[in-house]
């Protein structure tokens, strides 16, 4: 789906009179692969490159060095960008940046519109779309009614509605609260494992990587770790010194580790550390 072959962006960075004082690399010779279906996470911390990264994807941004393919089309040629744009949706940090229309199915509606689509199609899309992301039962509400969560929801059905092959959300809970960041990662998740839509999430947020097939790890522009989240987690040591920190559940278990339970190593989720420590409870009683 797509592959990049030591890209680097470099932009200029100016005073106050616009005078070039410095010219910066926001990526720096980064390689990598990723397959059809598969559900990838960009992290790093603030400044790391990924979000300068995500914006190549679909062609926002075009390398300066080095070339990167989506689905087998070089984004720096220029007739690529439209298939590139079509193959690659983007969902990004605030909603309300992507939300236009004041009626939820109209907005959906909108992208598919723009490329052509035939009206009766459309609105398959557009149905379709929203009740992929569990909103179909508010397809007729204004926007501004909806929760930040919801209002993500639709942004996401509006990217789905145009038939992307890949979708890529540039810190797209960053903006919700817990709750709606995790329902976000359920959905997309459910997006990837039922529509085998490729699925490559940029987030700071470590929780929210736990069931990516593979996660790469940025910083300073450079990708510096890559590997399934349990091999990444397993290296604090390093995930610290790229500025990062393991999730909340996975830290805890350490604690309780060295206080002595014996609980299992690879612990990535709540969910998991529950059922760890009522094992433990009952092994003990019994």
């Amino acid at each position: 789906m797509i592959k990049a072959d030591n890209i680097a962006y470099e932009y200029n960075r100016r005073d106050s009179e616009n005078n070039v004082i410095a010219i910066e690399r926001a990526v720096d010779d980064v390689s990598f692969e990723v397959k059809t279906g598969e559900f990838i996470a960009i992290v790093g911390h603030n400044g790391s490159g990924k979000s300068t990264l995500a914006k190549q994807l679909n062609a926002l941004l075009t390398p300066t060095e080095g070339t990167l393919w989506v689905n087998g089309l070089d984004t720096s040629d220029y007739s690529n960008v439209l298939k590139v744009r079509q193959t690659v949706g983007m969902v990004f940090q605030n909603p309300d940046n992507q939300i236009i229309a004041n009626v939820v199915e109209e907005d959906v509606g909108f992208g598919p519109e723009n490329l052509g689509v035939a009206t009766n199609e459309i609105w398959d899309r557009v149905l379709s779309s929203l009740t992929t992301v569990d909103m179909i039962n508010r397809r007729q509400d204004s926007p501004n009614n909806l929760s930040g969560g919801q209002k993500q929801r639709v942004a996401i059905a509006g990217v789905l509605a145009m038939k992307p092959k890949c979708i890529v959300l540039d810190e797209a809970t960053a903006m919700l609260d817990p709750e709606g960041r995790r329902e976000i990662i359920e959905a997309i998740t459910e997006l990837n494992r039922k529509e085998h839509i490729t699925i490559i999430l940029i987030t700071h947020y470590m929780e929210e990587i736990v069931n990516c097939d593979r996660v790469f790890v940025m910083n300073k522009g450079k990708l510096v770790q890559e590997g399934t989240p349990g091999a990444i987690f397993n290296n604090a040591d390093k995930l610290s010194k790229n500025g990062l920190e393991l999730p909340v559940a996975t830290r805890i278990a350490a604690k309780l580790r060295k206080k002595g339970l014996a609980l299992p190593s690879g612990i990535l989720t709540e969910n998991e550390l529950a059922k760890a420590i009522e094992e433990l409870v009952i092994n003990r009683k019994s």
